[in-house]
């Protein structure tokens, strides 16, 4: 059986990290811990784990840890992980299940990673990143911020999924975006990848213009990876809505269209242009589109997928469209779907108040219309599933059917 070392950096980590050995530490032969100047309990809690504790002066770049981390690898594999990143119960039997199977010729192996979970329990946000290499084919890591392994030959893409589970502490939220300006100040030169960043960083900190800017300077290289070419122009989308350029953010959009097939996130982005000009049919075609569109294959590695917009966001966006067309059934119809998705969500019930005794009027017309002219046809109540009033229903809002809080359709 093939060893493996576990590689981690870490600083003042003393919330997580113990979560994080305890679930992993059976599952590997080695663990090698670099610390780049904890000041808490950090390293006292990896010294029940290992003796194998590095420091590593911090240098704003964190490919230069990582790499200084798997220097001191010594098994055959080399496995990653973040301290506030665990492996579930089911999870640590496929890393098992993986580790008996892996042979000599295996490069890399590719892992899910579940960023933050819905409110069905289930992962709204995930990627794929390459969390095993093996140790003699030397792969790096490049990038001071975000940044990521170079890999090649024989790839595994497997079922281990490992989760992103932070806790509330203290995190500096501009040190990201600090380290890149550091860069800029210095002269550095960007490559693609630190564009694209480097763009993101400033549309998290709501600088809309300057994001937009590094996103068509990104685009413009045209040698991004096709995952980052797709996400830059569905965030470059995002921008000119937050400033309110309607025709550039639908062109933003569509211009994902010449790289993939449709995504839902661009579907939902164009439909959502379309929904605000009250072209609610053209909407429904969008929405319907981002319901419908495939699902990305894992070997598209780091692909990023913001599972929302493929579930609850275009069935409650059509719920809204369809109350708008005055089509209650399928309004009706939609929210119960985003409700399987948004189980404790308060609007799915004041929606379906409002929404009941609308669709039921209008069964009850179109059965008349049926009945009128086709006296011989099937009832409809028996080839549509039923909507009856809820016993206890509040009082329906007077105007029109809401998306949860904070939300508007494919937002």
């Amino acid at each position: 059986m093939p060893t493996i070392s576990l590689c981690m950096i870490v600083k003042d980590e003393e919330a997580v990290i113990d979560r994080c050995l305890a679930c992993v530490h059976h599952l590997v032969d080695e663990i090698n811990i670099v610390d780049t100047g904890s000041t808490d309990r950090t390293k006292e809690i990896c010294r029940r784990y290992t003796d194998r504790i590095f420091d590593f002066p911090w240098c704003d770049d964190f490919a230069a840890a990582r790499n200084f981390s798997f220097a001191q690898a010594t098994c055959d594999f080399i496995f990653w992980l973040d301290a506030d990143d665990v492996l579930s119960e089911e999870d640590q039997r496929k890393f098992q299940e993986l580790k008996d199977s892996l042979t000599p010729d295996v490069s890399a192996v590719s892992m899910e990673y579940q960023l933050s979970l819905g409110p069905d329990g289930k992962p709204s946000h995930s990627l794929r990143r390459y969390r095993l290499v093996n140790r003699r084919c030397g792969f790096r890591w490049i990038g001071a911020v975000h940044e990521y392994l170079e890999v090649g030959g024989n790839i595994i893409h497997s079922q281990v999924a490992v989760q992103h589970r932070p806790v509330a502490q203290d995190r500096d939220p501009d040190r990201n975006i600090r380290i890149y300006e550091a860069m800029l100040a210095r002269g550095a030169e960007f490559t693609p990848r630190d564009l694209y960043y480097y763009a993101n960083e400033l549309l998290d900190h709501r600088r809309y213009v300057e994001a937009a800017d590094y996103y068509q300077r990104f685009l413009a290289t045209g040698k991004g990876w096709v995952e980052d070419v797709i996400g830059a122009c569905n965030k470059l989308s995002e921008c000119f809505k937050q400033l309110g350029d309607a025709e550039r953010e639908l062109e933003s959009a569509l211009r994902t269209l010449q790289y993939d097939a449709p995504r839902a996130e661009a579907c939902c982005r164009i439909a959502d242009v379309f929904f605000r000009r009250e072209d609610y049919r053209t909407a429904v075609f969008w929405y319907q589109a981002a319901i419908a569109s495939p699902t990305v294959k894992p070997d598209r590695v780091p692909m990023f997928e913001n599972k929302a917009y493929s579930t609850w966001v275009p069935h409650m966006a059509l719920c809204i469209t369809y109350y708008r067309l005055g089509m209650y059934f399928l309004s009706y119809l939609h929210n119960e779907i985003a409700g399987k998705y948004l189980p404790n969500d308060e609007r799915i019930a004041r929606n379906r108040a409002l929404l009941e005794p609308l669709a039921k009027k209008e069964r009850e017309e179109l059965q008349k219309k049926a009945e009128a002219r086709f006296p011989q046809t099937i009832r409809v109540e028996e080839a549509s599933p039923r909507v009856e009033p809820s016993p206890n229903a509040e009082e329906p809002p007077s105007d029109e059917v809401s998306p949860p809080a904070g939300q508007s359709p494919g937002s």
